[in-house]
């Protein structure tokens, strides 16, 4: 069997997977703006494609199958640009419990959320404690990108920044890739705002929740005018790359 993914396998072929312990990662995504030159479903698009990038490289090693996307996120920072689905935390808690409860109830031991959205990440966070006290399971989370941020992989690709921004020359990059006639070429020259890093909103000593229409005029953080589809599937398979090794030595449950 060599399709990852669990909507494409019957409901025999899934429970044989869960008799053998395979992982179920769960694509937890987002709808909503990304600037005038990309579609609203970048991080589910984005999400997908890394988790099956990831489960086909897993696979070769354990089995390994990926859940239909969570196609909807926290995303309240981005409605004022228009094209954005939000739900309430209380909302999206409940959702991904019962997404997880459905997983386990199917036999599966081992559920690891992987995210692509920024807005999701501290909520991610905290709701993977409550899940797993919840459920009595073992469920992890941890966004697409960080591993190979963390490790400086992205830095020898991109030009103007370190990691993924958002509609930014990564982001957009990648989408070249997976889903070019969702970029529109000829809005690039627009497509560019002000920097923000991962580290530098860390390290603000204070934190207050802003539109994101107070922060970028565009909907964009970073430059995608320097955006390609070679450095986005350099991009791609960095993440996954990543994220897949680490599930390889039994991480984050041994």
């Amino acid at each position: 069997m060599t399709d990852v993914h669990w909507n494409r396998l019957t409901a025999a072929e899934l429970t044989e997977l869960a008799a053998r312990d395979a992982i179920v990662l769960l694509p937890v995504a987002s709808t909503e703006q990304h600037g005038p030159h990309l579609a609203t479903g970048v991080d589910m698009f984005l999400g997908m494609d890394g988790c099956t990038r990831i489960a086909k490289k897993v696979s070769t090693h354990r089995p390994c199958i990926v859940a239909p996307s969570v196609w909807m996120g926290l995303a309240e920072h981005h409605v004022a640009f228009g094209g954005t689905f939000t739900v309430p935390l209380t909302v999206w808690h409940a959702l991904l419990r019962e997404l997880c409860r459905s997983i386990l109830r199917a036999g599966f031991k081992k559920i690891l959320l992987i995210n692509s959205h920024g807005g999701n990440v501290s909520a991610l966070n905290a709701l993977t404690v409550e899940l797993s006290m919840e459920l009595d399971a073992k469920i992890a989370t941890t966004t697409l990108y960080t591993v190979a941020q963390d490790r400086g992989a992205y830095a020898n690709i991109l030009e103007d920044q370190k990691g993924v921004m958002h509609a930014c020359e990564a982001e957009t990059s990648m989408m070249m890739v997976i889903a070019p006639d969702c970029v529109r070429m000829a809005k690039l020259p627009d497509a560019h705002g002000p920097n923000s890093t991962r580290e530098s909103a860390l390290a603000r000593p204070l934190h207050v929740w802003k539109s994101f229409k107070d922060l970028s005029a565009t909907g964009v953080f970073g430059d995608a005018r320097r955006a390609s589809a070679e450095k986005g599937e350099k991009l791609l398979d960095a993440a996954a790359e990543g994220v897949a090794e680490l599930l390889i030595k039994g991480e984050p449950w041994n």
